[in-house]
């Protein structure tokens, strides 16, 4: 049998290593590249289509969700595990909905990682260290639907979508405290602009001011309050 071909993505260059070691110890599995964030990932998928991809939700340029999307979307054999420090349960709905075949803490044991990676492979879904059948993920989503998917996923077939790449560069600004104006300078777009996308933003995320939003979004993992690398 072929090797199962992995892509890690991530951010932190000593976590991204520390992955590669944990998989390369196993004959099965051989690491087929490596990406820092998601449009990098996004190319080396196209070039070179991975198995299975570990992947980090708070990603730079692209949230990790959304890369996630956009894969198994365009690549429906290509198995995703989100892996992050944020462990928490509408995080796990998010992504799943997003079509990740499985949800791990960063501070899963190796074992254990190499085990889901086995899984998804397969074909199975893990979560909350329980292994699905697809019968049993679309059960445990709709069990979920009510309390995480909000009034517009009720169709079992709509996908849930995170803020867009421009939202989130706006969200990151307030996080660090710009105002609307101060952000349209920074980006280059009109102050009524900005004013929408924060519209946008609110509903999404079901709050009711920036403050909340902010808060929300970095419980979560979303966005970071870093300063943006050179």
């Amino acid at each position: 049998m072929s090797p199962i071909k992995v892509l890690i993505v991530d951010d932190h260059p000593v976590f991204r290593q520390g992955l590669c070691d944990v998989l390369e110890t196993d004959e099965d599995i051989t690491v087929i590249g490596e990406a820092a964030d998601g449009e990098i990932a996004l190319d080396i998928v196209h070039q070179n289509p991975p198995d299975v991809i570990l992947m980090d939700i708070n990603l730079p340029t692209i949230n990790g969700l959304q890369v996630t999307r956009q894969i198994t979307t365009q690549y429906p054999h290509i198995k995703v595990i989100t892996i992050t420090g944020y462990d928490d349960a509408e995080q796990v709905f998010h992504a799943i909905r997003s079509g990740a075949s499985a949800y791990c803490p960063k501070d899963i044991t190796p074992q254990a990682l190499v085990n889901v990676v086995r899984h998804v492979y397969r074909g199975k879904y893990v979560v909350e260290d329980k292994v699905m059948n697809q019968e049993e993920i679309l059960t445990w989503l709709n069990q979920h639907i009510s309390r995480y998917g909000g009034q517009h996923a009720a169709n079992g077939d709509e996908v849930f979508i995170p803020l867009s790449p421009r939202e989130m560069e706006i969200l990151e600004l307030v996080t660090r405290g710009s105002s609307n104006k101060e952000i349209a300078y920074k980006l280059g777009i009109s102050h009524q602009t900005v004013k929408n996308h924060m519209t946008a933003i609110l509903r999404k995320l079901r709050v009711e001011d920036r403050t909340q939003a902010a808060v929300y979004a970095l419980g979560h993992g979303w966005v970071r309050l870093e300063h943006p690398r050179d």
